[in-house]
């Protein structure tokens, strides 16, 4: 169904009125931000072990000679058949970021609790190229709340997103992202995590949707998102390739 059809003049008043609530929203995420970095840091005294392609590492290894490292908290359980659809859609944003980033003092790699070989084989179906590393040998994932034990979860122990879980069938693998910093005596800092829809900002294709003539047209949140080698018809640029 079509919007209401105005003259042009018309349009042009409707679009400046919202133009002074889009000024509105990016000066409250300006604040928003302002206060994020602001934010108190917390000293990381837990000696976490990661899984790497280049053998066992510790959570300072991961910054990777640089200052700053965000990490992806991917939906990758063991044994799981694939990534969660939701986080592949995240991820499919990150390859065209990293030399941005690198080139910023910002390490950006992604964390799950499946195994690296199991980790390595999906990585290479979904052609990615960001690093991506295993927590299987560690509380990483249940320390930064994005894992939790069946158990916790029937009794409603488990807290995600700074609340406690409401679903008594939630999985047991959740999204999130956290930062960290590291000083130059080599001791880390957690800065900031964010978990459900606080993490829509990392997913471009959204904001374009966003400003597209039906917007995200969906059902429920993200329904409509598929592995990018799942959706029915090829993209024109998969085609190409």
């Amino acid at each position: 169904m079509l919007n209401k059809i105005v003259s042009q003049d018309e349009w042009l008043a409707a679009r400046k009125a919202l133009l002074v609530k889009e000024k509105q929203a990016t000066h409250l995420r300006d604040e928003i931000n302002a206060e994020r970095l602001a934010l108190p840091w917390v000293k990381v005294d837990k000696d976490y072990i990661f899984d790497t392609p280049t053998g066992k590492k510790r959570l300072a290894d991961l910054f990777d000679g640089r200052s700053q490292l965000i990490i992806y908290h991917f939906m990758l359980g063991p044994g799981w058949a694939a990534g969660c659809p939701g986080c592949s859609f995240v991820a499919d944003h990150f390859d065209g970021a990293l030399p941005h980033l690198e080139h910023h003092d910002v390490t950006l790699t992604a964390v799950s609790r499946a195994p690296l070989n199991e980790i390595t084989a999906y990585k290479k179906r979904m052609g990615w190229r960001f690093p991506w590393v295993s927590s299987s040998e560690s509380d990483f994932n249940y320390d930064f709340h994005v894992s939790f034990d069946k158990e916790e979860i029937a009794k409603g122990e488990a807290t995600y997103n700074f609340a406690k879980l409401e679903s008594s069938d939630a999985s047991e693998e959740q999204p999130g992202l956290s930062a960290f910093c590291k000083d130059e005596a080599g001791t880390v800092y957690h800065t900031y995590s964010s978990y459900t829809r606080g993490l829509e900002e990392l997913i471009g294709t959204l904001m374009i949707l966003d400003r597209a003539p039906k917007g995200r047209n969906e059902k429920s949140t993200m329904n409509f998102v598929r592995r990018h080698d799942e959706y029915e018809t090829p993209s024109r640029v998969s085609s190409a390739a």
